[in-house]
């Protein structure tokens, strides 16, 4: 165990030199030749502060992001190969013969010890953002944020590694189906809950003020096909200077939001794109489609679990001190091996999404036919956060579920409205 520890945290150093000559010194994310000049050049509408700021707080905020991918990994790998799972296990069925209640002891102990390891990595980049000047939220807040996420991320994750093992104790091989055929209600009724329950834990929601906006923004909506009769407001700038929208929620709680900071920042025809923007991920079913590929997604991703639990179990299971499949000592094997596959599906879930978002910003410029809210308001986006027009390739393959604002703002740009460029 110790030999495989030592190789790991090699292997660990070496990725980290490694991606940190990758983003420091050898990443490419600067605008291309062909752009300088144009509206998606950076230089026309930020600052030469700006523009240093923006460069430096990227490439430490991808190394973050990146570094911390395999931590998680780590954890779960040496939670199992080290013997603590089986101790966990073992002390679990000495407090209670009841199986809810061992998941109960093991899943609230491991997601105590997994958001310990993260916490530094959370704080460094909150502080991160404080000395960017793009967060603003006090300590205390941010302490809060943290507390909610652990609590509603620890409860789902519990409902559904007890669904998951309750399975696997009885159906060793074939246990991914009946999980994957419970997944869909649950994944929709949280898709239905979230804009009413689980939202509000963490920002204040109120209807956008009667006034021209709303009526310009319900005005549009009813252009769309929309049956809306509400927008809401969060109040997002207590947290950050950044801004955003965004549709969530499915049926009689689908909700259009705009952050408080949006509507301070933006021009009215700017928001008004911004909005005819979520519109159109309503009217073209993006949710809908959104949840259809995520469960085909989680349906490979079972099946190809269930496949492997069972051959490490069977080939290594003494030496990983388990028992079987479904031993409560494979539980870190399990979610090692969800962490993992899900990494592996994001950039085709993120090649979906990139389409779904040009579709929506297609959708809006052709509703509203002004390109220069368009470009304005993403200029505006981009600014507010510091963000890259042009990411480095590694960023956007892996991360990136929009397109880059260097392919918006050009788009834009070139797109042929009323049969005029």
């Amino acid at each position: 165990m110790k030999k495989l520890g030592r190789r790991l945290i090699i292997g660990y150093i070496i990725y980290l030199a490694a991606i940190a000559a990758y983003f420091f010194i050898g990443a490419k994310s600067g605008v291309p030749p062909a752009a300088k000049g144009t509206p998606a050049d950076p230089s026309l509408f930020m600052n030469a502060r700006q523009l240093a700021e923006s460069a430096q707080y990227n490439a430490l905020r991808h190394f973050i992001s990146f570094a911390s991918i395999p931590l998680e990994w780590g954890l779960y790998l040496f939670l199992l190969v080290s013997g603590f799972s089986r101790w966990l296990r073992d002390r679990s069925e000495r407090l209670s013969r009841f199986f809810p209640v061992q998941m109960i002891v093991c899943f609230a102990l491991l997601s105590l010890l997994s958001a310990l390891v993260f916490l530094p990595v959370d704080f460094i980049s909150y502080q991160l953002s404080l000395h960017y000047r793009i967060s603003v939220q006090p300590i205390g807040s941010w302490l809060k944020d943290q507390g909610i996420s652990l609590a509603v991320d620890s409860l789902i994750g519990f409902a559904a590694m007890l669904v998951v093992f309750f399975f696997i104790r009885r159906n060793p091989r074939n246990w991914w189906l009946p999980v994957w055929l419970l997944s869909i209600p649950f994944i929709v009724f949280m898709m239905y809950l979230q804009p009413v329950v689980i939202d509000p834990l963490y920002n204040h929601f109120q209807s956008l003020p009667n006034g021209s906006l709303k009526q310009e923004i319900l005005s549009l909506a009813a252009r769309s096909g929309i049956p809306a009769n509400n927008v809401y407001e969060v109040d997002m700038s207590t947290q950050t200077h950044a801004m955003n929208a965004y549709v969530t929620g499915i049926g009689s709680h689908l909700r259009i939001v705009l952050w408080d900071t949006t509507v301070s920042q933006l021009s009215k025809p700017e928001v008004l794109f911004i909005m005819a923007h979520e519109m159109g991920h309503y009217v073209m079913h993006h949710i809908v489609w959104g949840i259809a590929a995520a469960l085909a997604g989680l349906l490979i991703g079972l099946f190809l679990t269930a496949k492997l639990l069972l051959r490490i179990a069977r080939r290594w299971g003494p030496r990983l001190n388990l028992n079987h499949p479904g031993d409560l000592a494979a539980l870190p094997l399990v979610l090692l091996l969800f962490a993992m596959l899900s990494f592996a599906g994001e950039p085709l879930q993120n090649a979906i999404s990139r389409q779904f978002e040009h579709a929506a910003d297609s959708y809006a410029i052709h509703l509203t036919q002004n390109r220069q809210a368009a470009i304005s308001s993403f200029q505006k986006l981009s600014r507010a956060s510091l963000g890259e027009i042009n990411p480095p390739a590694l960023v956007k393959w892996v991360q990136y579920d929009h397109p880059t604002m260097l392919e918006r703002i050009d788009y834009f740009e070139h797109v042929h409205l009323n049969g005029k460029k």
